[in-house]
């Protein structure tokens, strides 16, 4: 038998392509389907059967159009209400695909109804199993995205299903699970690129805690949902429209010029240091070339609002465009290519400074009442910040904005990227940003290394 692993290293999930004498199986495809079935045509194996764990809370699924695509059996779990055909998995049904064996284990906690698929070979032999958003590398699946008033109970049924996982598994299973690659979906951060049940029952903590010191730790734990996972639950029900990745409307220099005077999101992909050094008066950074790129897209656009793309390249735009569809951004309002000069048609260009933490330790020297926000999530400010400075998260930032005095403002998060989108966002306000470009915990470089880090900081 042979596992593909699809990796989607901006959502921080992966999807597999199973396969064993021509025939294959798929397990939660994202949306762009074209690299599953180029890897299918790859293999030269035709896919029987696409197979969903669960709804998916952070990205609209291919799987519908993938199984329609091929004339594929489309799997989904039997408890979930879905406005199209499918193929009911229920606990304890197998599905056969060639010499391919999927049974199906209910495994709730992520989800009510989401179910884990154990795949053996058509002698009955387990050679893997596909455990979505159950049992993580070192972690398990967030169990509050169904909404608040069921997170104790999932969470409580998250700990049983990851240990009925180790007890009906052979130690040596190998564990493929969809989310816990950087995926908000993950309860707490994962470690590891691969692993087995016996493995998990040494590091995992549903298998090495007490039920209720799990519950009370990863509730506790638990941190921001990305705004856009709201509407992926409810698309994913619905069934997605097929993807469409053709080109966006291309924007020329005056058009451009209008949307940025409206105030509509135009978004500037470039590395955040060149778009720092020159860039169009009110265009936002979101830099592409992070995996983050995506998911502060998602959080920090208002759905559905008009958005642009500022490219160097069409292949940029291209990648962007990908990126976005995935979870439901199919809509652009366009897309200017070329360089700032180009775009900005004789128009000046707009700059601001680039630093570092030392440099930050410098201007607080001169200036301890200098203004500086802190762009991370609470759960990174818990453990301190530096010392003075203004917490706000890069999510919050829009709405609370009047918070920043106007002027001089130093902005910093735990690598530089959610600080370069809140520098183009205040610079976008009148503010005059210097952003920090550098790891907040880097033991060189960082706050504790020149002194700013301040364990006391909750502001």
């Amino acid at each position: 038998m042979q596992i593909d692993v699809i990796e989607t290293t901006g959502l921080g999930d992966r999807s597999y392509l199973v396969s064993a004498e021509g025939v294959a199986a798929v397990i939660d495809p994202q949306r762009d389907i074209d690299r599953v079935l180029a890897l299918a045509e790859k293999r030269g194996v035709r896919i029987a059967v696409v197979l969903e764990t669960h709804l998916h809370n952070d990205y609209l699924t291919g799987g519908l159009e993938l199984a329609r695509a091929v004339g594929a059996r489309y799997v989904v779990p039997a408890g979930d209400s879905v406005a199209y055909e499918r193929v009911p998995a229920a606990d304890g049904d197998v599905l056969e695909a060639g010499p391919l064996r999927l049974r199906v284990l209910h495994t709730p906690g992520h989800t009510h109804h989401h179910v884990s698929y154990v795949l053996a070979d058509a002698s009955g032999a387990v050679q893997a199993v596909f455990t979505g958003g159950s049992m993580l590398y070192g972690s398990t699946g967030r169990t509050d995205l169904v909404g608040p008033e069921h997170t104790d109970e999932l969470t409580h049924a998250q700990y049983r299903s990851v240990r009925r996982l180790a007890d009906e598994l052979p130690a040596g299973t190998p564990v493929f699970p969809t989310h816990g690659f950087g995926s908000f979906c993950s309860a707490t951060p994962t470690s590891g690129d691969s692993s087995t049940v016996g493995e998990q029952l040494r590091v995992n903590p549903a298998l090495t805690q007490d039920e209720q010191t799990f519950v009370d730790q990863l509730i506790a734990g638990l941190t921001a949902i990305p705004a856009w996972y709201s509407h992926m639950g409810p698309g994913n029900a619905a069934g997605p429209a097929p993807v469409d990745l053709s080109a966006p409307r291309p924007v020329d220099p005056a058009e451009l010029a209008e949307r940025l005077a409206a105030g509509e999101w135009v978004v500037d992909l470039r590395t955040r240091t060149a778009f720092a050094a020159g860039h169009l008066p009110g265009a936002l950074n979101f830099e592409l070339a992070i995996a983050n790129f995506v998911t502060y897209v998602g959080w920090l656009v208002p759905w559905g609002a008009p958005l642009t793309l500022i490219g160097e390249t069409e292949q940029q735009v291209a990648e962007a465009r990908r990126e976005l569809v995935r979870i439901g951004i199919d809509r652009l309002a366009g897309a200017a290519i070329g360089s700032p000069e180009e775009l900005a048609a004789g128009r000046d260009l707009a700059a601001y400074p680039v630093s570092d933490f030392a440099g930050l330790a410098t201007a607080m020297a001169a200036d301890p009442e200098l203004a500086v926000v802190d762009a991370r999530r609470a759960d990174e400010r818990a453990g301190g910040g530096v010392r003075g400075s203004r917490h706000i998260p890069i999510h919050e930032l829009v709405d609370r904005v009047d918070e920043v005095p106007d002027g001089d403002v130093w902005v910093y998060c735990g690598s530089g990227y959610r600080a370069s989108i809140a520098a183009s966002l205040l610079a976008r306000t009148g503010r005059r940003p210097v952003l920090v470009n550098g790891s907040y915990g880097d033991p060189d470089t960082g706050a504790a290394a020149v002194g700013l880090h301040d364990d006391s900081t909750t502001r």
